[in-house]
């Protein structure tokens, strides 16, 4: 049977589409937002009239009438957090993934709601596959210092799963038998660890965890952010976590052309800015490493900003020594959705429903 598959795909900093019949993809466009586009709406759900219209737009210039497709497929986060694999979305992920009740607010949720928006306009399925908040961590990345506050597992992490498990692949070795430090390098950079076929922990990067981005703070000292809070607002800093920091803050643009640019001009500002973002990618990967006690079988670096050949030379200078490194520019995330849950389609696999309840129910036989 020949399914139209449409796979959307909302990044901080664009809007991808790609249309598949079955495992064969007709074409892929993507639109690029810079931050002040996107930041004109107060919150990240008021983007969602906006990028169904791209959508929109995007798919009359192929000639393509959305009746006509038979699945609706998106990329998803901000509700409770969910195990790994092909989640059908109903309207109970939706109402959590609005209100963003796993407390990420990330524009990969804008997937599930814009695929479920299209499926109630013309009445067909919707599924999404491994979004932000997937949990797979090990109990020592969740405890802090703080009684009550927990890390919680917030990432790219269905292109970490997907470059990890090819790389596996690449290696001749299953994916459960890899020791693997992922990073994700685009508008938000994340870095995870695998291992025995788990991301067993992983930076937050739209939580105020790992290097700065294009849209992202990074690691920040608490007692200068509260400073930082005291003289601006709660508000304000919630949206540089994930939509306003980084390069929008230090440059007012998102656009990673626009400053390398300046680098490659001798630009001293902007120069300091990406060395540092590189910098600061390294450091994480450090840390991934050490979760793995050193026996990392690769680094695998992917995401849009891979097409700077820079960031894996200084990658490779600084963690070389760890583990050979492999690059993956862009994402391997449109193909993995559409694979995904073509298998389902065809009865090979079973999507999961959404249980509204996060996977991690505390430590087994330990009160805090």
């Amino acid at each position: 049977m020949e399914y139209k598959l449409l796979v959307i795909n909302p990044g901080s900093t664009s809007t991808k589409i790609s249309l598949f019949v079955n495992d064969r993809e007709l074409f892929c466009k993507s639109q690029f937002h810079d931050a002040p586009v996107l930041l004109q709406y107060s919150h990240v759900n008021g983007q969602v009239p906006f990028r169904y219209q791209v959508i929109l737009d995007m798919l009359a210039e192929e000639g393509v009438d959305p009746s006509g497709i038979d699945v609706f497929v998106g990329r998803g986060g901000s509700a409770c957090t969910q195990p790994s694999g092909v989640t059908k979305i109903d309207q109970k992920l939706y109402d959590d993934t609005e209100a963003a009740v796993g407390g990420s607010e990330h524009a990969a949720k804008l997937g599930v709601m814009l695929a479920w928006r299209f499926s109630q306009n013309y009445h067909k399925p919707a599924y999404t596959l491994n979004p932000t908040n997937v949990d797979e961590f090990c109990d020592y990345a969740r405890l802090t210092g703080i009684r009550g506050l927990y890390r919680v597992s917030h990432s790219h992490f269905l292109n970490h799963k997907a470059v990890a498990e090819a790389h596996a692949k690449a290696l001749g070795k299953p994916y459960a038998e890899c020791n693997l430090v992922t990073a994700h390098i685009d508008g938000g950079v994340t870095t995870g660890a695998h291992s025995g076929g788990r991301m067993i922990d992983g930076s937050m990067g739209a939580d105020g965890e790992g290097p700065f981005a294009p849209t992202r703070i990074g690691y920040v000292p608490v007692l200068e952010l509260l400073d930082y809070i005291e003289a601006h607002s709660i508000d304000d800093v919630r949206r540089m976590c994930s939509r306003s920091g980084g390069f929008v803050s230090l440059f007012g643009t998102s656009d990673a052309n626009k400053v390398h640019a300046l680098v490659e001009q001798g630009d001293k500002k902007a120069t300091l800015v990406w060395n540092t973002m590189i910098y600061q990618i390294c450091k994480s990967i450090g840390e991934m490493s050490a979760v793995l006690c050193g026996k990392v079988d690769a680094i695998v670096l992917t995401g849009g900003l891979m097409r700077f050949d820079d960031i894996a030379e200084g990658i490779r200078e600084r963690c070389g020594w760890i583990a050979p490194i492999a690059v993956y520019p862009g994402e391997m995330e449109q193909e993995t959705m559409a694979f995904s849950v073509l298998k389902v389609l065809r009865g090979e696999a079973e999507a999961m429903t959404y249980s509204g309840k996060n996977v991690w129910q505390g430590f087994e036989g330990i009160t805090f």
